[in-house]
């Protein structure tokens, strides 16, 4: 009898072992702040909300761009914690203009080291823009723990992103078509009337609207045009960086987790490129964020919340 007992004891010793590792490598995400240490500095993270429903890591857009338009999925902390970042060089992490940082692939680690922190077991990827293609990048290289994938106003290609701005540029104005065409001729991008052009097409696909502040979006967080210049170039219809030739299109068709495609209406990711690029990956589901530009956490947060929402809340 005493032996039975023992055995028992120790079952339960087993079990419980096992369950106290597994909350320890799996921890209840609280609302908060803090830095990790990558190669070249460190970054800055916070966490809205808490919960035990799985992440969601944001993923932001630029190059050299910052978390804060996240802020806008505060409603959606409500059910599960979201995760903002800034990448090395921006918003609330370490400072730079150290070419040799600005790699791709170091990017990528840069998110495999916010998961490694905060020891996140399973968990969704929200990237916008030029942090859709960093999402897509990294489940290329670390897709383990990912249950889902929401692509927003995605770029994954400047050779697709580029042919649909001329498409674009094509419908302005025919002085801003010119205006265009001579400092793209002459590799001359500050005259007055080039970046007259640059902010012509901004409200007419970046940022339709006027900015709408987030209450939490209270600390000073700048972007950093050197990183954006550096990469992309002088505008968003002008590639001259180093992702000039960058093309990952075709890494759509080795995702296999579920996955949301969303764009604005009047997105430079336009409607037609993105629900092609949607039809690559199996089941993607597809929506258009009507009366919105590129910027459709301002321009109509509520339609991207819902969209977000109803994908999640499907999946649990």
């Amino acid at each position: 009898m005493k032996n039975t007992t023992i055995y028992y004891l120790l079952i339960l010793l087993f079990i419980f072992s096992c369950t106290f590792d597994l909350k320890q490598s799996n921890p209840f995400l609280q609302q908060g702040e803090g830095f990790v240490e990558v190669e070249g500095g460190k970054i800055w993270y916070g966490i809205m909300g808490e919960g035990d429903n799985t992440p969601l890591i944001c993923l932001h857009g630029g190059p050299g761009g910052t978390s804060k338009s996240y802020y806008n999925l505060s409603e959606i902390s409500k059910e599960r914690p979201v995760i903002l970042f800034d990448q090395l060089g921006t918003g609330k992490s370490d400072y730079h203009q150290d070419t040799a940082l600005l790699k791709v692939e170091l990017f990528v680690e840069q998110v495999k080291a916010i998961k490694s922190e905060l020891k996140l077991n399973e968990f969704y990827l929200v990237g916008g823009s030029w942090g859709a293609a960093l999402a897509l990048e990294y489940y290329d290289h670390y897709p383990e723990g990912i249950k889902g994938i929401i692509f927003n106003s995605p770029y994954f290609s400047t050779p697709i992103w580029t042919k649909d701005a001329a498409v674009l540029v094509s419908e302005l104005p025919d002085s801003i078509q010119t205006a265009i065409r001579i400092a793209e001729r002459d590799s001359v991008f500050e005259t007055d009337s080039y970046k007259a052009a640059n902010s012509f097409f901004a409200k007419r696909h970046g940022r339709r609207k006027e900015l709408v502040k987030h209450p939490y979006d209270s600390v000073k967080s700048n972007g950093n045009t050197f990183i954006y210049n550096y990469m992309w170039g002088p505008s968003e219809f002008t590639a001259t960086g180093i992702l000039k030739n960058y093309d990952n299109v075709q890494s759509l068709k080795k995702v296999k987790v579920p996955t949301l495609f969303t764009t604005g209406e009047f997105d430079e990711a336009r409607p037609v490129t993105v629900n092609k690029l949607s039809q690559m990956v199996p089941d993607a589901r597809f929506v258009i964020i009507p009366d919105a530009g590129h910027s459709t956490l301002n321009d109509n947060r509520q339609a991207v919340v819902t969209a977000i929402q109803e994908f999640l809340n499907n999946l649990k």
